[in-house]
């Protein structure tokens, strides 16, 4: 269920480093043209991190990752799944959070028929599951995440986020930026 007074989050709320923004995305919703749910699992990246695709400095790819705080970066992971991360920082730095899973709370049925799967489970626990489940493609990069087809509201108090280090990467991957809602079985893989 999407809780109603929940404040919707502005460019300012994703101004600060990737990985403060990617432990407060714990909880929160996102929605993508009425279809999403409560973030369960995020990875942060920064441009001092080898493992960012900001890491080399801007490139075609991912110049929205340079952007303004508050837009959407999306690209594509082996050449098959559209991923979605948020852009963080400062317009310049670099820095981004990855929306690795979340827990399906609304547009159920169009993600299951997305997805062509019915395990409400599996539906999203993943970043290319998530991306198929909304729709997510090129043409979102870029866009602001305080603007439709995004809505993404805040967290409420008190959500209890465990840490760990970032998967499905070759470089950097000790680092702990990868957040998760303690206890969730809705998240891509186990926390340590």
């Amino acid at each position: 269920m999407i809780e109603k007074t929940a404040r919707a989050l502005r460019p300012v709320d994703f101004a600060g480093d990737a990985q403060v923004v990617a432990r407060r995305l714990i909880g929160a919703t996102l929605l993508v043209d009425g279809v999403g749910g409560i973030i369960v699992e995020t990875e942060a990246y920064d441009r001092e991190d080898p493992a960012s695709h900001s890491f080399s400095g801007p490139t075609v790819r991912n110049q929205a990752m340079f952007g303004p705080p508050g837009r959407a970066y999306v690209y594509r992971s082996y050449g098959i799944h559209w991923c979605l991360n948020f852009v963080c920082r400062e317009e310049g730095h670099g820095a981004g959070v990855l929306i690795r899973a979340f827990e399906p709370t609304a547009g159920i049925a169009r993600m299951r028929a997305m997805r062509g799967l019915d395990d409400l489970r599996l539906l999203c626990s993943g970043p290319g599951k998530l991306g198929q489940a909304l729709s997510i493609t090129s043409n979102l990069n870029g866009c602001r995440l305080d603007r439709q087809p995004f809505r993404v509201l805040a967290a409420p108090a008190g959500v209890e986020v465990v840490a760990g280090p970032r998967i499905g990467i070759s470089r950097a991957m000790e680092v702990p930026w990868r957040f998760g809602l303690a206890g969730s079985r809705f998240l891509s893989a186990r926390f340590g």
